[in-house]
């Protein structure tokens, strides 16, 4: 007998951070007493500069220095909401020796605990599992759609609140989407005190960005249903 399992609606923890840190341009390397802001001006990830190893105890039969080491990764919403910050990564453990921030060469982090804080509390991330974890494949280009959704099709995310409980739009200021990844589209409510995400999963989780269109006319779709099932109800 072959047991049904929930379908997924939203990324797990591993997958968000492995999303976050796949396309962060920005990031900040605390170590040796010393604060560094690193931007990537070539279009490539900051966390090219790192690479995250498990600890283990060759570090302290080589008798190599073990230097403390913190970075910090801020995921930010694309879109003018407010409250931007969507999510932060927090990563500790130890390097060898002096991070360089000048310096070309990946430095070699052996991990401590990886967290991600958001809205749901914080959740601590074994390396296995963000190793196991794939970015979302929608993540390199999430922040060109929300924009795109915002600037020319307004209207799609007026005929998308349908899909939201009333009580949710009471005293609405504005809606805009939040975040679009892999599972569903998020719309952040602005009342005029608070605000609320609603999560809108789609039908079935897509495999590339080919698949977003698709997906969100099927949103459309059930949202129009939705909206004809009240005015008959």
């Amino acid at each position: 007998m072959r047991l049904r399992t929930a379908r997924a609606t939203r990324p797990t923890p591993a997958e968000r951070m492995r999303s976050i840190i796949a396309v962060a341009r920005s990031m900040t390397v605390v170590t040796d007493g010393h604060r560094h802001e690193v931007h990537s001006s070539d279009g490539t990830p900051a966390m090219g500069r790192v690479h995250l190893h498990e600890p283990t105890e060759d570090l302290d039969r080589r008798g190599a220095p073990r230097i403390p080491i913190r970075v910090e990764l801020t995921d930010i919403a694309p879109t003018p909401v407010r409250d931007r910050v969507r999510a932060r990564v927090t990563l500790t453990g130890l390097v060898a020796s002096a991070y360089g921030a000048e310096s070309a060469a990946s430095t070699c982090v052996f991990l401590g605990q990886a967290v991600i804080e958001d809205a749901e509390g914080r959740t601590y991330v074994p390396l296995s599992q963000l190793t196991a974890a794939a970015p979302d494949p929608l993540a390199g280009c999430e922040a060109a759609m929300l924009h795109h959704l915002v600037a020319d099709h307004p209207d799609l995310v007026t005929r998308l609140l349908r899909l939201a409980s009333s009580h949710l739009k009471r005293d609405l200021v504005r809606a805009l989407p939040l975040a679009i990844d892999r599972y569903g589209l998020t719309l952040r409510l602005e009342r005029a005190a608070g605000q609320h995400d609603v999560r809108l999963p789609f039908p079935t989780p897509l495999a590339d960005v080919e698949q977003v269109g698709p997906r969100v006319r099927a949103l459309l779709t059930t949202a129009r249903r939705a909206s004809h099932s009240r005015l008959f109800a």
